[in-house]
């Protein structure tokens, strides 16, 4: 229970007493989040509900409202949004559990679990591509796609590591962001969560509208085919065999077939997955840096070894990613291990 009578959480409780029929009660934190965003779960009448608080000054919640009932619409376990208050920034929601996929799997479940994932992000994509809400997403776009990654210079290199590029690393690092700028573009384009991963996936009963409940999906683009696959099966946090993610790939090509893969092969989907995923874990290798350093939150850095050895892994795979290879081993890995002594 909490014990916190701010006036924020005194305007939480003057905003519940308008929408609740009835006694209810005291929120209780529901989970941790890397935004501003906090999420309390209440009782009432029997019910369980999450009430979302979003300070107007950090956070919008019409994204999340719009796209959660976009996902319904298409069929997806997200949450219903059953009052909101966007000019104070709180939103109530229908409760999808406490129990995350990262919670509960295993490699015995993970067949299933998975290909539920897997069944309900083709579902997700499939559906977008007749969806002129999907399609008026932000575009994933070259500007944002090179924001990202320079999340790992600005906090990974140079405030955590404290390194500094020189002219000749700097024309590396910039033609290595090119290279993964320009794969990204040349996929097929759908709707992208940007956060499908076991944190963000719940583990639903039947009754919760089955698996996977679908959560943090405001943030939500319209751009590369295998972003979300990526952050899906190439998880910042849990890993998995390269046997299993091959089949998990191959599974996914089958349930997306020729009107998601739009004429990618077998390579061409691997390359596309390999490539997506060094921007993506480069752009989340700064961010856990920034948890850190800017916003306090060091429980992120323990994940970086894990994000940071899947760029490494590829980096090493594909000959024109051998700068940013050579760099990481020579340069960056080092550095990260003498900080971590």
């Amino acid at each position: 229970m909490t014990t916190d009578n701010s006036p924020r959480m005194q305007q939480i409780h003057a905003w519940l007493t308008t929408v609740l029929d009835g006694e209810y009660s005291a929120p209780v934190p529901a989970s941790a989040d890397a935004s501003f965003r906090r999420y309390f779960r209440i009782e009432q009448a029997g019910s369980s509900l999450i009430l979302m608080d979003a300070p107007p000054a950090h956070e919008d919640c019409r994204p999340f409202v719009s796209i959660a009932r976009m996902l319904r619409s298409w069929g997806v376990n997200a949450p219903a949004v059953l009052a909101q208050d966007l000019e104070q920034g709180f939103l109530l929601l229908g409760d999808l559990g406490s129990t995350t996929y990262l919670q509960v799997i295993t490699p015995d479940n993970a067949a299933q679990m998975y290909g539920d994932a897997l069944a309900a992000l083709v579902g997700m994509q499939r559906n977008s591509l007749q969806d002129a809400q999907a399609k008026a997403l932000p575009l994933y776009d070259e500007a944002l796609l090179v924001r990202e990654m320079d999340l790992f210079e600005e906090w990974f290199l140079g405030r955590h590591l404290q390194i500094e590029l020189d002219a000749a690393q700097r024309d590396g690092w910039q033609a290595s962001k090119a290279l993964l700028v320009q794969a990204a573009l040349e996929q097929p384009r759908v709707f992208v969560h940007r956060d499908y991963h076991s944190r963000n996936l719940m583990c639903c009963s039947a009754e919760q509208g089955g698996n996977p409940g679908v959560l943090d999906f405001q943030d939500a683009q319209w751009g590369p085919l295998t972003y979300d696959l990526v952050s899906l099966l190439r998880d910042c946090y849990i890993d998995w065999p390269a046997s299993r993610l091959a089949q998990w790939l191959g599974d996914y090509a089958a349930l997306a077939g020729p009107d998601l893969l739009q004429g990618l092969d077998g390579a061409a989907l691997r390359r596309a997955f390999d490539l997506m995923g060094v921007q993506r874990h480069l752009k989340a290798v700064g961010i856990f840096c920034r948890l850190n350093h800017r916003d306090g939150k060091p429980g992120y850095l323990g994940d970086i070894p894990r994000t940071l050895g899947y760029i490494r892994q590829v980096a090493a795979g594909y000959p024109e990613l051998a700068w940013l290879a050579g760099f990481l081993e020579s340069r960056a890995v080092p550095a990260w291990h003498s900080v971590q002594d």
